[in-house]
């Protein structure tokens, strides 16, 4: 009875937002906010203890380094989408590629560029705000599917998310189970590499009906300078923060320097930019301070205690670190959360059955890549939709990659031989 109370918050939660939404089958009905905002007042008010103590553990929760961290990117994303719309740039971006890319090369080239973009600098986020809108522009031009369109880039906005070497979900992963990051990179890409391969595969036969404009616009290449400086930074290396803010400042000059407006306008796209994304910076801080108050009360440690109770040999303990990051990323909708509340749990589940450093850090990154690639409701699928006209179930319906790296993964522990896991435990570097 206490471990349900402890995680009656997220049971209000998904019966308000998820269960309601699919019910009335319209994802605006119940706001994601106000879902989040009542299970928090809830979680507050079924908690012992004074009330001013309480806000204090939610405020903690709230004010986690990761979620600030997030809230950066999201703000930055904002104002460069923004900025770079009113400069033109995502026009120019339209015709340059119209221009460049063979009309049944379009798909796979999108999904390539996510692809590359991400892992470079290990923010899906990031690469959905730099991507997103430009995949947009491209399906009204070409009469494609744009649910399609924007679904294989945030699709492929997950491959760096699980792969990069400075993705967040790496650095935790590794971290927590002891190994170095380039072996669990060569665990990583053996299992969802041929995966990706797949995806251009598919993605070209999908689009090789695309006929192209007979009439290209000319490209006007300085306002397609802030995408290539996004891009280009990005693959050398810069971090995701310095990297929007680059892109930000240089599609301030152009826009200036061009006429599409002056400082006071660009000021003002900046501002759009950011409201664009105050329900996505409102909805972060209430959900870390709700699972806050949900961990203080002792709901975590019940939730994984209770997954790990039968395991029987390498699969159940594979499959069991599985299903715990799949759970607590289902109920937090932050893959970093997730892995950050599993990773010990399943450093001693992996030693005790003889799974491999590295083989764990993998299943943890791509089970939680796979699971917030599928929620509605995740932050990414979530910052596609204010960037377009769309809808989550829109975009979720062609998150393809995500679900197949799922699906690797399911099949990697059930064929995959039993290898020891290696004597030594070394930290991530």
């Amino acid at each position: 009875m206490k471990a349900f109370r402890a995680l009656s918050p997220l049971l209000v939660f998904l019966l308000l937002y998820l269960v309601t939404s699919l019910i009335l089958q319209d994802f605006y009905k119940v706001p994601i906010t106000v879902a989040f905002l009542i299970s928090s007042i809830y979680a507050l008010s079924i908690t012992k203890g004074k009330l001013s103590d309480n806000i204090k553990i939610f405020s903690k929760g709230a004010g986690d380094n990761n979620l600030l961290l997030m809230l950066w990117i999201f703000i930055l994303a904002g104002a460069f989408a923004s900025s770079a719309k009113e400069m033109g740039g995502i026009d120019a971006a339209v015709n340059a590629s119209l221009r460049w890319l063979p009309s049944s090369a379009i798909l796979p080239g999108l999904f390539l560029a996510s692809c590359f973009i991400s892992i470079s600098i290990g923010s899906s986020t990031g690469t959905v705000a730099a991507l997103v809108p430009i995949a947009w522009g491209l399906s009204g031009e070409l009469n494609i599917d744009s649910a399609l369109a924007v679904g294989l880039v945030v699709g492929g906005a997950y491959f760096g998310d699980n792969l990069s070497f400075i993705s967040d979900t790496t650095i935790v992963a590794t971290q927590t189970q002891g190994c170095k990051m380039h072996d669990k990179f060569r665990e990583n890409i053996s299992l969802v590499g041929p995966v990706a391969l797949l995806m251009l595969v598919v993605y070209y036969f999908l689009g090789r009906d695309v006929t192209g404009l007979k009439d290209v616009p000319e490209v006007d290449f300085l306002r397609v300078i802030p995408y290539l400086t996004v891009i280009i930074s990005a693959m050398c290396g810069m971090n995701v923060v310095l990297v929007l803010m680059f892109g930000l400042a240089i599609s301030g000059i152009i826009g200036i320097c061009q006429g599409s407006f002056d400082l006071w306008g660009w000021f003002a796209s900046i501002q759009s930019g950011i409201t664009n994304m105050s329900d996505l910076i409102i909805m972060t801080l209430l959900a870390g301070g709700m699972l806050s108050i949900i961990r203080h009360n002792g709901g975590i440690d019940y939730l994984l205690k209770a997954l790990t109770k039968k395991i029987n040999g390498r699969r159940g303990g594979e499959m069991s670190i599985s299903l715990m990051v799949f759970l607590v990323n289902l109920c937090t909708a932050n893959n970093t959360v997730a892995l950050i509340t599993v990773g010990p749990i399943a450093k001693d589940i992996s030693q005790r059955y003889g799974i491999s450093p590295r083989r764990s850090a993998s299943i943890l990154d791509t089970v939680s890549c796979f699971t917030q690639g599928i929620l509605p409701y995740g932050m990414q699928t979530l910052m596609a939709v204010s960037l377009t006209a769309l809808t989550p179930i829109d975009v979720f319906t062609h998150l393809y990659y995500p679900m197949l790296i799922g699906l690797a993964v399911f099949l990697s522990i059930i064929f995959k031989r039993n290898k020891k896991a290696s004597v030594t435990q070394v930290s991530a570097s």
